[in-house]
């Protein structure tokens, strides 16, 4: 939440136009996976590095570090997470693709 500016898994999805069995980091560009990845790992670090335990408290960590993340996005000038475009296919669909591909390739050969 502390990345989304307070937006929850739910509105989210609203915002991409996804259906509630979609997943949210299957349709994310680049960028957004990128402040995902990093927002997650220096959480772990962090909750790790400070012996951080109970649910709240991991909770209140998680929110900190995405909101210090968010704050790096707006220092840089960068787009908000919630702003950037939603890719047209999933990175599910786009391996099924990819696969199809290889497979024609190799049926070539």
């Amino acid at each position: 939440m502390g990345l989304y500016n307070g937006l929850k898994a739910q509105n989210i999805k609203e915002r991409k136009g996804l259906e509630k069995n979609q997943n949210i980091l299957d349709f994310m560009g680049s960028t957004e996976l990128a402040a995902n990845l990093f927002r997650a790992t220096q959480t772990e670090e962090k909750l790790r590095r400070e012996n951080i335990r109970g649910k709240n408290e991991a909770n209140q960590t998680h929110y900190e570090v995405g909101k210090k993340v968010r704050q790096t996005i707006a220092d840089l000038g960068g787009t908000m997470p919630e702003d950037l475009p939603t890719p047209e296919k999933s990175t599910k669909q786009i391996e099924k693709e990819q696969e199809k591909k290889k497979s024609k390739i190799n049926k070539k050969r």
